[in-house]
């Protein structure tokens, strides 16, 4: 059964990243920035990127280490949009539009590899058209192969597949993403305070956010810190932070189960063509196959225990696609839970847009806070470019969003700044 994030978190070295704490003369601890953004992920850290590359002071917390939350658990895959291009089309646009983008801009983070969807049973064909009707309608750049082309390429897919169809998907290494993008923001003026939790908002006599009141988990020190806005990129975790103003998100927290194993035996992302369904691909990650996911409902994101039956099952659909997975041990076992929006109606997660929404908490009556939500990996420099939109827009400043075509800082820089 895997361990709640709180309790992984205090097995950890911490690694501290904060600035020397300024003591008042009334021995608290206040800090001002223009803009707080609570999130270290992908999304919170493109989010500070954008922000600080506009000009604004902007700092970070995360409460636990760069990258530690839902970012650092999922399967790495840079999207090319063919999972969702029949039934998610909006989601499968801002895939390949943003793997596009993420390839100039970080190539440090990513491994170029393409991937395969591939066809076995005649179940798989009857999605064929369906399927390249859909990367042609979202721009998708997609490549029929005969299954003797797949197999040249790589020769452990499953013998008995019928069609394949090359994409531009890739993978990327989650930390290195993330201290990208945060490196770059460092560089503009921004500070990262991790292992930094975010204990409340702080409230004016009105009820407007004016900033927020954390937890050093290292120094175990509360203090706060003001700012003109704060914007909530926590993922799975959005809800518990909008509850501390009394507003709802509708953020699902859906986990799903993917199991690491020893050996890599594709070079390319395989993906099983069809429509989105439990243990649909094995993505390359360094010296590992990762086989993903399950999806299912939970209440707390921070404790998901994974089901022995969502394991079996994904060694049984990853070695449908890569038979020689089945003599091979397993790695890591992880779950993590995707913020998805939560649509009136529909209650199976894989029905839910993978599609993102930045929510002003004005129209809730509720100044000061901004929260964005929803997305992917793939689409969370997108993501931060209409966040910052946003909170420019709330500020009255008029900088355009610069992200498109900005290189970003290597990876390595992240910790000499």
């Amino acid at each position: 059964m895997r361990r709640s994030r709180g309790e992984e978190e205090q097995g950890r070295s911490l690694l501290c990243t904060s600035i020397p704490l300024p003591a008042q003369k009334d021995g608290s601890v206040v800090m001002r920035a223009r803009a707080i953004v609570i999130g270290a992920g992908s999304t919170g850290s493109a989010v500070a990127h954008d922000l600080a590359l506009r000009g604004l002071e902007t700092i970070v917390v995360e409460r636990g280490e760069v990258a530690s939350g839902t970012t650092g658990r999922n399967h790495c895959l840079l999207h090319s949009g063919g999972r969702y291009c029949v039934k998610d089309q909006e989601s499968a646009i801002e895939c390949i539009q943003e793997n596009m983008i993420l390839r100039e801009i970080m190539p440090e983070a990513m491994e170029l590899n393409d991937g395969l969807f591939v066809a076995i049973t005649d179940d798989d064909m009857d999605y064929k058209p369906l399927f390249l009707e859909g990367c042609e309608a979202c721009g998708i750049p997609a490549k029929e192969l005969s299954p003797e082309e797949a197999l040249a390429l790589e020769p452990n897919l499953n013998p008995k597949l019928k069609a394949a169809v090359r994409v531009p998907d890739g993978v990327f290494e989650p930390s290195r993403l993330c201290m990208s993008f945060l490196a770059t923001a460092k560089k503009n003026g921004a500070r990262v305070h991790t292992y930094t939790e975010v204990l409340d908002l702080l409230t004016d006599g009105r009820g407007n956010v004016t900033g927020v009141k954390v937890r050093d988990r290292t120094r175990d020190e509360v203090y706060d810190i003001e700012a003109d806005i704060v914007v909530s990129a926590a993922g799975p975790w959005a809800e518990d932070i909008a509850a501390m103003a009394g507003i709802d998100v509708p953020v699902r927290p859906t986990p799903g189960v993917m199991v690491s194993m020893k050996g890599r035996y594709a070079n390319m992302v395989i993906n099983r063509l069809n429509y989105s369904s439990d243990g649909d691909i094995v993505v390359p990650q360094r010296q590992t196959s990762i086989i993903g996911t399950t999806s299912w409902k939970v209440e707390n994101a921070d404790y998901i225990p994974i089901p022995e039956d969502h394991v079996q099952l994904m060694l049984q659909k990853g070695a449908e696609l890569l038979p020689p997975l089945q003599e091979t041990e397993p790695r890591g076992i992880f779950a993590v839970a995707r913020p998805l929006i939560a649509k009136p109606g529909v209650e199976e997660g894989r029905e839910l847009s993978r599609t993102f929404q930045c929510f002003d908490h004005a129209e809730d009556g509720v100044e000061g806070l901004v929260t964005i939500a929803g997305g992917k990996t793939t689409s969370a420099r997108a993501m931060a470019e209409t966040t910052a939109d946003v909170v420019c827009k709330k500020l009255g400043i008029d900088v355009p969003c610069q992200t498109r075509t900005t290189r970003l800082a290597s990876y390595r820089d992240y910790y000499l700044l």
